[in-house]
């Protein structure tokens, strides 16, 4: 083999390596090619995955903020019960002092 053929061998089978990478190249495109459609299905997705975030975002500062106003309109409740057990637990011991001293000005007399 001469040095020429041996050149147009080897630029043969360059271009043949060549050809079969594009071809190859070309498959993988055609196979791999995402339609439109798909594009605008997964673009409307996140649309919707962004919205829905959002809005669960907005509900969950509504909640906190729900039972902010219940915890405090419960400890509210409490102090409020509390102050009237203790009336009533005052009421309660000037009646009986009262019952005590009638049944002493009742023996009395």
């Amino acid at each position: 083999m001469t040095r020429t053929e041996f050149i147009i061998a080897t630029a043969i089978v360059l271009f043949i390596a060549f050809c079969m990478g594009w071809f190859a190249n070309w498959l993988v495109h055609r196979f791999s090619r995402v339609a439109q459609a798909d594009v605008d299905q997964l673009e409307r997705m996140a649309q919707e995955l962004h919205e829905a975030e959002e809005t669960r975002d907005q509900a969950i500062t509504y909640l906190q903020q729900r039972e902010a106003e219940l915890t405090n309109q419960i400890n509210q409740t409490e102090a409020e019960l509390a102050a009237a057990m203790e009336g009533l637990r005052d009421a309660r011991q000037e009646v009986e002092e009262l019952r005590d001293y009638v049944a002493r000005g009742n023996k009395a007399s």
